[in-house]
């Protein structure tokens, strides 16, 4: 999927300082015709970053999240390419931990190659996609099934993560604020991020672009947290000042990454 336009990016912007945007004003401010701001409306609904109403569109609440299936077709490549990237970034013979997410399933599909990895999981997907690789060890934990995406999680995911003290944690995130805050959607899921990020020698954190043009209403961590950020363009400069700062290693996947299994 392509990267949406600096327009729509812009549109983007009005829709989530105002709330809501509407086809006439846009025309007006983007000063080309309303036929045409009604195609980028209808690009960013049909990518699910905002919602169509008559006139106009509304941007997401920022207390739900995205369908399921819905996020895996937005950024889709920028994934694929993330994935390649992390998963180039973790050597044979490590323990790894990754957590609920379309990134961290492209991240696992880039895995299948590697050898001698252990790799424990929250996500049922993940599980899935590394079950059948002859290098690859898989440990699922045990706790409740969220429906909508096969992510496992609450209290008994929490006690099964404490067991490990792993090489790799790979995570996802919904949103990252412009301070640095690593932002989700569900608190039971952040729960078992936290104790994933605490039991790993190593943060690889995996996050497309789009999660700086949205928000979510609870905490997972904050960037000094974490020891690399993987992102398919460069941040905002508040979100490179932080990297800097605190000496979080920033990987930019780019087309041309190779390809996975």
């Amino acid at each position: 999927m392509e990267h949406i336009t600096p327009r729509q990016s812009g549109i983007l912007g009005l829709a989530r300082q105002t709330g809501h945007v509407e086809v006439e004003g846009l025309a007006d401010d983007f000063q080309v015709t309303p036929q045409t701001i009604r195609k980028d409306l209808n690009e960013l609904c049909d990518r699910g970053l905002l919602h169509r109403i008559h006139g106009g569109a509304t941007y997401p609440s920022g207390v739900t999240n995205y369908a399921y299936d819905a996020r895996r077709l937005l950024a889709a490549e920028a994934k694929r390419q993330m994935g390649i990237r992390a998963a180039s970034l973790i050597p044979d013979n490590s323990s790894i931990v990754l957590n609920i997410g379309t990134t961290t399933e492209q991240v696992a599909l880039a895995l299948r190659r590697h050898q001698g990895i252990l790799a424990i999981t929250n996500n049922i997907n993940v599980a899935h996609i590394l079950r059948d690789s002859p290098s690859v060890e898989v440990v699922i934990a045990g706790g409740l099934v969220r429906k909508s995406d096969g992510g496992i999680v609450g209290e008994a995911t929490v006690e099964f993560i404490r067991q490990f003290k792993v090489d790799y944690a790979v995570i996802g995130a919904s949103a990252i604020d412009e301070d640095g805050t690593i932002l989700d959607y569900d608190f039971r899921e952040v729960s078992v991020s936290r104790e994933i990020i605490r039991l790993s020698r190593q943060t690889i954190l995996v996050a497309d672009a789009m999660k700086f043009e949205r928000t979510a209403p609870v905490r997972i961590a904050h960037l000094r947290d974490i020891e690399i950020f993987v992102t398919d363009r460069p941040p905002p400069e508040p979100v490179l000042h932080i990297c800097e700062e605190h000496g979080v290693r920033l990987e930019i996947a780019s087309e041309g990454e190779g390809q996975a299994d």
